[in-house]
């Protein structure tokens, strides 16, 4: 697996448990307000970290840390992502997987085999407006299978979108709740312009706290069962 970082520690990242986050290199999206453009494009990768310093780090903090989630960039892209998250499993870890959905065979696999246990999938967009998010073509009707199979996993999960106004309007996140319909967690994730990865200038004025707040009511009201903001 080529691993990008590896964060020791966080409260934070996994609801409830103490978790190491494990960062995979490589993006297939090309969103532009990307926090981690480091994991997307390639000029921007450092060496990778070898697994085995990974495992050997985890291996002694069993009975300590809880959980290990693994991010990215996209670690469904990654060939043994099965194989890691089996060696992690086995050292009796919980694992959560983030994902952008655009391979649900890839999730589908994992949820099968008992290998996850929170899955925090993000949806970018409503559909016709996906490709343009994403800065890039997208299968759509792969983002619409990934959605089912998360709903229906039996696992614990969230659907989170990054809200920018110059991307999406009032009227496409509630297209995106409509999307999302029925789910258990949905988050609106607020807009952070500290690192980018190819924001135009001028577009990175984020929502008010108020208009989250009011799409945050209407979202409850009409779609999702719990939608919060981060």
């Amino acid at each position: 697996m080529k691993i990008g970082g590896f964060l020791r520690f966080s409260l934070i990242d996994y609801p409830g448990k103490i978790c190491a986050i494990i960062f995979t290199q490589g993006c297939n999206y090309r969103c532009v307000y990307c926090h981690n453009p480091e994991l997307v494009h390639p000029s921007l990768f450092l060496p990778p970290i070898p697994e085995e310093e990974i495992f050997t780090f985890l291996e002694r903090r069993r009975g300590r840390l809880e959980a290990v989630e693994i991010t990215g960039g996209e670690p469904t892209l990654q060939p043994d992502l099965l194989k890691v998250l089996e060696r992690i499993k086995a050292m009796g870890y919980l694992i959560k997987l983030d994902s952008n959905g655009s391979h649900p065979e890839m999730l589908e696999k994992a949820i099968s085999l008992h290998l996850l246990d929170y899955v925090a999938m993000d949806v970018k967009a409503p559909l016709e407006k996906y490709s343009y998010v994403a800065n890039c073509e997208v299968d759509l009707s792969a983002i619409q299978k990934s959605i089912y199979i998360v709903m229906h996993s039996g696992l614990e999960y969230e659907f989170r979108t990054t809200v920018l106004p110059s991307q999406l309007t009032p009227e496409d996140i509630l297209n995106i709740g409509n999307l999302l319909k029925g789910a258990k967690l949905y988050v609106l994730q607020r807009f952070s312009s500290t690192k980018v990865l190819n924001l135009p200038s001028g577009a990175g004025e984020g929502y008010s706290e108020s208009e989250l707040r009011a799409l945050k009511q209407r979202l409850e009201e009409n779609y999702v069962k719990e939608c919060i903001l981060r």
